[in-house]
């Protein structure tokens, strides 16, 4: 319930829709209450006594009674759910931005298609609880209490039935509810599951069709697809005894409420009209204490969707801004590592990154080789601060980066990463997503500089062609190539391309490479690349094993010294090395 009680401050903002909703809704009620008792009036003046007049204006009450008790239910069904809308809104916006705010840490324990439930199914499970909650959860307890205490009045003696049937509806809501509360939750994760498969297939749709993989993506779909079956219907298959419960319940009170009522009506004990108000109300007692155990099993559901809500709201980013950092910040690009140690879990165990010290210098390009999962990539990571370090650290200026507030120290970093992500949109809009305010000669300054102008304007729309979604009507070639443009058009002091033209011709990388060193003059530029042709005119060149600095130096330098550059070379760009050593 903690969860719950968090998560109903999102309902502040529409307290008067909130406040409206249930005082309509007593409105209903009460018109409702008072139906009973008009057709007891009927009955027992009105027709018993052959007065018309009495049946006319108490019809005529009835019919009032229930257009002013219309006009409540309608009007709090409108304004719980403006309340409901608003909340659920805002509830998906704060998770959103929170999601935003998470470091790469925090999302790589969240997966991708946790979060797409949460911001969607959990959030409408919580949205619509909050909707019910300003109806029924007034009308129920409402019907409830006044149809119980209408009984009383109405008949005391026939009112004992009660008093055996209600702990036996009670026992039985508790037991179903104590059931249904975990199995909900089960099928929550089950959704997980099922959206991260969705989100898996969907995403690499090409491969699965290149290997021809349909029929294991579709096998794989339905059995989670089935899980999520199971597990619903065994959910539901709980709750499903609720209803039949109360209808026995129900029925059990109508015929103990005639058999008994009739003796009293043949005694003279009790009039007609009576007993008909006391079996409205009895059912509407057991009706309402029906819709009580509907909605307390919605609730249930909507509590687990809640905690996982707040279970990413509490989340803390691994990355925080410390007391005093540097709001302002416009380092000449030194880069500098001193004794770097990094593990992904933070504590020091298995750690990817070993020891590492060197330092790039103000206008250096710096290249980085090595195996796959030599630490390359983790350790470009940690200069614009996605991780933190775990030992050590990493400086730009001189300055740790832990200091410095990570927007300032972003917008000084231009990153183009492993996977080319393009959203939709225009190139342009791609192109100066980091920079929005960027003028047009900027723009094509900087796709022209990644090689990416000319086949820009191939398109017919040119920089307003639409990229469709994650960039599938551009080749890779180009996506990376529009990446590049991306972060080169944010100026920045230290540029890292983290294997980002794998994807481009030899030809075209050798243009971007030069119109690199004309644009990176002055800055600082780290060159993750699987080609040793990438890396050969290279100021610094690391050669990275096993998550520690194995060579360093330039390309002639590490030829004579280092096997495992020599190894690479060799492997890559054939036999001849010796001599081209003694050259």
């Amino acid at each position: 319930m903690d969860a719950t009680r968090k998560l109903a401050r999102f309902l502040k903002p529409y307290w008067k829709w909130a406040l409206l909703a249930p005082l309509l809704m007593v409105i209903e009620v009460a018109m409702d209450l008072m139906q009973p008792r008009m057709i007891q009036r009927i009955v027992d003046e009105g027709i018993a006594q052959a007065d018309m007049t009495v049946v006319t204006q108490t019809g005529l009450l009835m019919v009032g009674f229930a257009l002013l008790g219309a006009v409540g239910g309608v009007g709090c069904t409108v304004f719980s759910e403006l309340a409901a809308q608003g909340f659920g809104a805002d509830v998906r916006g704060t998770l959103f931005r929170k999601v935003n705010s998470l470091s790469f840490g925090n999302l790589d324990e969240l997966e991708t298609g946790q979060l797409i439930t949460r911001l969607t199914n959990d959030v409408t499970q919580v949205q619509e609880a909050v909707s019910m909650m300003l109806r029924i959860m007034v009308r129920a307890p409402m019907m409830l209490v006044g149809s119980l205490i209408m009984a009383i009045l109405t008949s005391p003696r026939l009112a004992l039935l009660l008093v055996v049937l209600g702990p036996l509806v009670s026992a039985l809501l508790i037991l179903v509810i104590k059931k249904a509360y975990p199995l909900f939750g089960q099928v929550q994760l089950k959704l997980d599951g099922l959206n991260t498969v969705m989100q898996e297939n969907l995403a690499g749709v090409r491969v699965v069709k290149a290997f021809v993989r349909a029929r294991h993506e579709i096998a794989r779909f339905a059995r989670s697809n089935e899980g999520l079956m199971a597990q619903t219907i065994r959910a539901e298959r709980t709750v499903a005894m609720t209803m039949p419960g109360m209808v026995l319940a129900l029925n059990l009170g109508i015929v103990g409420a005639v058999w008994f009522g009739g003796l009293q009506v043949t005694y003279g004990t009790m009039k007609v009209g009576q007993l008909i108000a006391f079996i409205n109300y009895l059912m509407r007692t057991l009706m309402a204490m029906a819709f009580v155990s509907m909605l307390v099993m919605r609730l249930a559901r909507a509590q687990a969707s809640g905690e996982r809500i707040q279970e990413v709201l509490d989340s803390e980013p691994d990355i925080q801004t410390r007391p005093g950092a540097l709001g302002t910040f416009a380092p000449q690009g030194r880069v500098a590592f001193e004794d770097v140690t990094f593990s992904y879990d933070g504590d020091g165990h298995d750690p990817v990154l070993k020891g590492l010290s060197f330092t790039a210098e103000p206008g250096q390009t710096v290249a980085l080789l090595g195996a796959t999962g030599s630490g390359k990539s983790s350790l470009v990571h940690l200069i614009p601060r996605f991780y933190d370090v775990t030992a050590g650290r990493v400086t730009i200026d001189g300055v740790d980066v832990r200091d410095v507030d990570p927007a300032a120290l972003r917008r000084n970093i231009g990153v183009a990463l492993q996977e080319s992500v393009l959203f939709t949109g225009t190139i342009r809009d791609n192109i100066r997503y980091g920079r929005p305010e960027a003028i047009e000669e900027e723009v094509i300054a900087a796709a022209k500089a990644a090689q990416a102008h000319d086949f820009i304007l191939d398109f017919p729309d040119g920089y307003d062609t639409l990229i469709g979604q994650r960039g599938v009507n551009l080749s890779g070639g180009q996506k990376q190539r529009v990446a590049i443009a991306r972060a080169l058009l944010t100026r920045p002091a230290v540029l890292i391309l983290d294997d980002s033209t794998s994807s481009v011709d030899v030809e075209t990388e050798i243009k971007i490479q030069d119109a690199l060193d004309r644009l990176m003059e002055d800055r600082t530029s780290f060159v993750i690349a699987q080609r040793i042709s990438t890396v050969l005119n290279a100021d610094k060149i690391l050669v990275l094993d096993d998550g520690r600095v194995a060579a360093e130096g330039t390309h002639r330098n590490l030829l004579a010294s280092s096997l495992i550059y020599r190894e690479i070379y060799e492997s890559q760009l054939g036999n001849g090395v010796m001599a081209h050593v003694a050259a």
